[in-house]
């Protein structure tokens, strides 16, 4: 039995010494920028989330990743058993907060009570002329230019020193069910895409991926939704004509089924696009797969060395 099972993955938290160029890409990405100061920018995407990425002003670097609970009486319970305080949040959203290390030292906050933000409008999605279905009659197609609508934080990646012990961390603490186990041989695991135990209500195939590489213990991606596949390619036009560095897609994964668009910030952050990923419940289990299928896309390009 878990401390507790969280709702979803908050934000990511970065250093960088530019606030300034940090806020252009966090625009060319598609996230809308809601607080700014001399110390630290904080972006959000359209949906309900006050906050989806945050930037204090350093030397560039990961500081650590966001999970939301329920409710307040979560976060006391989790500080009970760790020994921490719970304290008020001094971001968009207010609400309460602890902060956490995991076993490679990874900062992680747990957030709960903060206020909604009001939904911030998304264009209508225009019909798709299929062959077996033709829904858009007597009308022409006009994609705007511009940067992609982001919607949310979908998940976060991890590289992690020892797999089974980040894995037993994060699931005692949190509730997270195995979506997919990754094993390089029978009975010998190296990662696993976590998804969040929200009963019978449909959840993002992972919240989480934990992977034990060679790189060692550290940041991969964060992964943010978008509309629709127009507005990832949308996004994608943008980041380009803007000089942005790309560094793998348009494709679509195996595992999680995920379209997907991985771009850089200017300090070498990787950040991901995606739309059309799966959704399961508790009840729909998890499987074992193996690192082809892991780095196996179902089209598109494969899976450049600096994603492991």
């Amino acid at each position: 039995m878990s401390i507790l099972k969280i709702e979803d993955v908050a934000h990511v938290r970065f250093r960088a010494p530019d606030l300034g160029q940090m806020r252009a890409f966090l625009e060319d990405f598609g996230l809308t920028v809601v607080d700014q100061t001399e110390t630290r920018l904080v972006g959000r995407g359209s949906g309900p989330a006050p906050i989806a990425h945050v930037t204090d002003l350093g030397e560039p670097g990961f500081v650590g990743v966001a999970f939301r609970a329920e409710g307040v009486q979560d976060l006391e319970r989790l500080a009970a058993a760790e020994g921490v305080s719970v304290a008020d949040s001094d971001l968009p959203g207010g609400g309460q907060v602890l902060t956490i290390q995991d076993p490679d030292g990874h900062r992680v906050d747990v957030v709960a009570g903060q206020a909604a933000a009001p939904l911030l409008p998304l264009a209508a999605s225009a019909p798709w002329n299929r062959a077996e279905a033709r829904e858009r009659l007597r009308a022409a197609k006009r994609i705007a230019p511009g940067a992609a609508n982001v919607v949310r934080l979908g998940h976060v990646v991890l590289n992690v020193s020892d797999f089974r012990a980040s894995e037993r961390w994060y699931k005692d603490r949190f509730g997270f069910i195995t979506s997919d186990e990754i094993q390089v041989a029978p009975e010998i695991a190296i990662g696993a895409f976590l998804r969040c135990d929200r009963g019978d209500t449909p959840t993002d195939h992972h919240t989480l991926f934990l992977m034990q590489g060679p790189k060692g213990p550290g940041f991969n991606h964060a992964a943010y939704e978008v509309a629709d596949l127009d507005d990832l390619m949308r996004g994608h036009q943008r980041l380009k004509d803007a000089g942005r560095e790309a560094e793998w897609g348009v494709g679509r994964h195996l595992l999680g089924s995920q379209v997907f668009d991985y771009w850089r910030d200017p300090w070498g952050h990787t950040l991901e696009h995606w739309t059309d990923g799966d959704l399961f419940t508790a009840a729909d289990g998890s499987s074992i797969s193996n690192l082809q299928e892991l780095l196996g896309v179902q089209w598109g390009p494969q899976m450049p060395a600096t994603m492991a």
